[in-house]
């Protein structure tokens, strides 16, 4: 072990006691890196749509995520898959095509957003 906490394993009380210990909230912190690689406007809107069926193709994602561009898909599309939580699958058929779906990286966020629902249900 190399000294850092083990989060996985970690009591909800254990994660206050740890976060209250921090001065400061730093790069290397996993809540900070976690919301780096799923932050941003369109990211989660992207996995919560990945998360309604098997696979979607570009053109379906566009059409169903309502104000992205294609650029901003494109983008963080790339992004995603880069860190693993989405999954890129080109056809080389006639015609060709590429169909996107999440990896079990980005169906493991699925509790994130259960959670989520249910502090917005809570406040809103």
């Amino acid at each position: 072990m190399d000294g850092k906490p083990d989060f996985e394993n970690m009591t909800y009380e254990e994660f206050l006691k740890t976060a209250k210990m921090e001065p400061t909230v730093s790069e290397d912190c996993p809540l900070f890196q976690a919301i780096q690689m799923i932050g941003g406007k369109w990211r989660m809107p992207i996995v919560y749509q990945l998360s309604k069926k098997e696979s979607y193709r570009f053109g379906e994602l566009v059409k169903t995520i309502r104000g992205i561009t294609k650029t901003m898909l494109t983008t963080a599309l790339r992004e995603m898959e880069e860190n693993g939580i989405v999954k890129r699958e080109q056809y080389n058929e006639i015609p060709p095509h590429v169909e996107y779906s999440l990896t079990e990286k980005g169906r493991d966020l699925f509790p994130v957003f259960f959670a989520l629902t249910k502090w917005w249900s809570k406040y809103y």
